[in-house]
C-alpha cells in the first residue's frame, strides 16, 4: 500500500478521474443478467463503497466518469469473436441501449457534471471509445478504476490505461468478480504489478482535502 503522502500526490483533484466500470442495472442491479456477479458486488459492500467514492469525488471536485456496456437491439457492431460475447447474446437480460439495464445502478449517483460513456463493442471502456480523448482533454494523469468485473472489464481497463500513459489507482475493495476469492488473487498477482493498489477509505481520505479548482 502506498503512503498517504504518495497517494495524496497521485490523487490531485485537478488531474484525477474516478471511473466506474459497468456499474449498471443489468449487471449489478436486482434484475442482473449476471446474478452471481450482482450478488457479489452487493453482498461484499463493493457497490456501496463505489457509491461513497463517487459522492466524495463530487464533493471534492474530482471528475467522475461512468463506463457503460450496451448493445443495439439488432446487435450491429457488437463482437461475436469470443465465447463471452456469444453467451451474453443468450442471457435473459440484455444490455440494450436506452433500456433500464444500461442505467447506472443505485446507490451510485450520477451528477450533472459526470460523463457517461457508452460502448457497443469490446471488453474495455478505453478500447475504441471516446474515453481516452475525454481523459486527455480533462488533463487526467491518474485514473481511479472501480466496478466490475475483476474477471474481465476491470483488468482490461487497468492495462489499457497504463498502456496509454495514465497512472492507474485501484481501490481493491471497490472492484468485484466471481468467485469471491478470485478478486484478491487477481489483484495480488496481476493488478499490483501495474497499478497502485489501495483501499476505499484511503482514497476517501485523500478526496477530503480542501477542494482545488479544476483547470478548464
Amino acid at each position: 500500500m502506498p503512503s498517504y503522502e504518495a497517494l495524496s500526490e497521485l490523487l490531485d483533484p485537478a488531474t484525477t478521474v474516478l471511473l466506474t466500470v459497468e456499474c449498471q442495472q443489468g449487471v449489478v442491479g436486482p434484475d442482473s443478467a449476471l446474478p452471481e456477479l450482482a450478488r457479489e458486488a452487493r453482498s461484499s459492500g463493493v457497490l456501496d463503497r463505489i457509491a461513497r467514492l463517487v459522492a466524495a469525488a463530487h464533493e471534492s471536485g474530482v471528475q467522475v466518469m461512468h463506463a457503460i456496456a450496451e448493445r443495439r437491439p439488432d446487435g450491429r457492431g457488437a463482437n461475436h469473436n469470443a465465447r463471452l460475447f456469444r453467451a451474453a447474446e443468450r442471457l435473459p437480460v440484455q444490455q440494450l441501449a436506452g433500456s433500464t439495464a444500461v442505467r447506472v445502478a443505485p446507490p451510485v449517483e450520477v451528477a450533472a457534471e459526470d460523463l457517461v460513456v457508452r460502448r457497443l463493442h469490446g471488453l474495455s471502456p478505453l478500447a475504441g471509445t471516446d474515453v481516452d480523448a475525454l481523459l486527455r482533454n480533462l488533463g487526467c494523469r491518474t485514473l481511479v478504476v472501480t466496478g466490475v468485473s475483476a474477471n474481465v472489464a476491470v483488468p482490461n481497463t487497468v492495462f489499457d490505461a497504463v498502456n496509454r500513459g495514465y497512472t492507474a489507482v485501484v481501490p481493491g475493495d471497490a472492484i468485484a468478480g466471481v468467485p469471491s476469492d478470485y478478486t484478491p488473487a487477481m489483484i495480488r498477482n496481476t493488478l499490483a504489478l501495474v497499478a497502485t493498489i489501495t483501499t476505499t477509505d484511503d482514497v476517501l481520505t485523500c478526496f477530503k482535502r480542501p477542494r482545488r479548482v479544476r483547470r478548464a
